[in-house]
């Protein structure tokens, strides 16, 4: 009979447990997923302090230029850095997701070696970029290894 009564308790108790439900909400945040298209992950950075992280994406060209850590981008090269804002990960407690969307700026060379930059993101045109600056920031990643 004591048997019975522990089992009876146990499976109650297992029960009970699981059926909770989760009724949190994202509390307004909205995570932005990135389609980088025929581009190849190159890097990626953090930046604490502004809360931010950036993942670099470009071509087979782009991932050789930055290999032999060169000052520009060979021609045919094309380099992507996206960068959003990170928040706390609802669901794993010390862990970071990505959040909102913050900037994609790109780096091109052309055919005729004219480098041209871009940004895309309306709240981050307001901040000005100089163009030299940001072209040699993207110059400095270096591509993750794999093994």
């Amino acid at each position: 009979m004591r048997n019975t009564i522990l089992i009876l308790l146990v499976s109650f108790i297992s029960l009970t447990s699981c059926n909770k439900k989760n009724d949190e909400t994202n509390n307004g945040l909205i995570r932005v997923v990135f389609d980088p298209g025929h581009l190849q992950f190159i890097s990626t950075t953090l930046n604490p302090k502004n809360k931010t992280m950036s993942a670099l994406y470009g071509n087979e060209k782009a991932i050789e230029s930055l290999s032999k850590e060169s000052n520009t981008p060979d021609t045919g090269s094309l380099m992507k850095l996206v960068t959003w804002r990170y928040h706390e990960n609802p669901q794993y407690i010390g862990g970071t997701i990505t959040g909102e969307l913050v900037s994609i700026e790109t780096v091109q060379a052309d055919t005729t070696g004219n480098i041209s930059y871009g940004i895309q993101n309306t709240a981050a045109k307001s901040i000005p970029f100089n163009k030299a600056e940001r072209i040699h920031y993207f110059m400095s990643y270096r591509p993750v290894s794999r093994p």
